[in-house]
């Protein structure tokens, strides 16, 4: 038996919150801890020790504090739950900021109904997931940006890259979990992390959808 993944759900229209919860207990593995209308509301929640939740599913407007205040708060917890973002918000450089205050994910809400469970599954396993849409507008901005004068060639930092990062990075651009890479390629879930940690590094991108392009653009898939 697969053990639970506890969620808490955090916006400020319950009719939305009421829609997610209906998705995600569509899933037996997946269980609702709680709810909160507001970002204080969130905070409070988990500050209680009495509380449970491995991922937070959180949106960026909201009365108090914002998503973006609760995601500052919990980067400087020694632990935290796996976050992610769900809003109307379709800007690369909104998805960007959240990636680096430490959300795991992030999917518009256009599209909840078909990613939300696959997301939860996704982050709980230490994994990042983007609902379509977002990879999209992520993958344009990405390949939008020119290097600055200073930064190696992009020719150059591919070459530099082992056979067996480039082969990691192919599996994260097809969307493989670690769990999955590490059973495919035959070494631990660590390894798997290291060299994932190592890719983001070399190549200088923030995420899964960073190493994507690269593995596109060298033709890795």
């Amino acid at each position: 038996m697969k053990q639970k993944i506890y969620v808490h759900v955090a916006d400020d229209h319950k009719i939305l919150i009421e829609g997610i919860i209906a998705v995600i207990n569509t899933n037996k593995n997946i269980e609702i801890s709680g709810y909160s209308l507001t970002g204080q509301k969130v905070i409070d929640w988990f500050s209680n020790n009495e509380n449970k939740a491995d991922v937070l599913i959180l949106d960026i407007t909201m009365p108090v504090l914002d998503g973006f205040d609760v995601l500052k708060h919990f980067q400087k917890k020694r632990t935290k739950p796996n976050i992610i973002i769900l809003s109307s918000y379709d800007d690369a450089k909104i998805v960007q900021e959240v990636m680096d205050l430490g959300a795991s994910g992030y999917i518009s809400k256009n599209n909840a109904g078909e990613h939300i469970v696959k997301a939860i599954l996704a982050v709980a396993n230490g994994d990042q997931y983007f609902s379509d849409d977002i990879k999209q507008i992520m993958m344009t901005a990405l390949l939008g940006n020119k290097g600055t004068s200073g930064n190696l060639p992009e020719k150059y930092l591919f070459d530099s890259l082992t056979t067996t990062e480039k082969q990691v990075m192919s599996l994260v651009a097809k969307e493989l979990s670690t769990g999955e890479i590490a059973e495919k390629m035959k070494i631990s879930h660590h390894t798997v992390e290291s060299h994932r940690k190592q890719l983001l590094k070399k190549l200088d991108v923030k995420n899964s959808i960073g190493l994507a392009m690269y593995a596109v653009k060298y033709k890795l898939v």
